[in-house]
């Protein structure tokens, strides 16, 4: 989807006339907040995948991983 000049006119004049010229700058701080909050919970989500990328993994018992190996065997069978 791309917008052009023409469409990026007609936008700002209908927020211009739904909002006004005083509480336009009010409203596009507060977008502006949001954006930023959205991005920081962004950056905590992704710091936190990082996080468990990085930690050793639990080892799994070895029965479970010699179980797996028989029923393996068994459905080839």
């Amino acid at each position: 989807m791309n917008l052009g000049m023409p469409e990026i006119i007609i936008i700002a004049i209908v927020v211009l006339i739904l909002f006004g010229g005083k509480k336009l700058p009010e409203f596009m701080r507060g977008v502006g907040k949001g954006v930023h909050d959205f991005k920081k919970g962004l950056d905590g989500v992704e710091e936190e995948i990082k996080k468990d990328i990085n930690t050793d993994p639990v080892d799994t018992p070895k029965q479970d991983s010699e179980q797996n190996e028989k029923d393996k065997t068994e459905d080839a069978h």
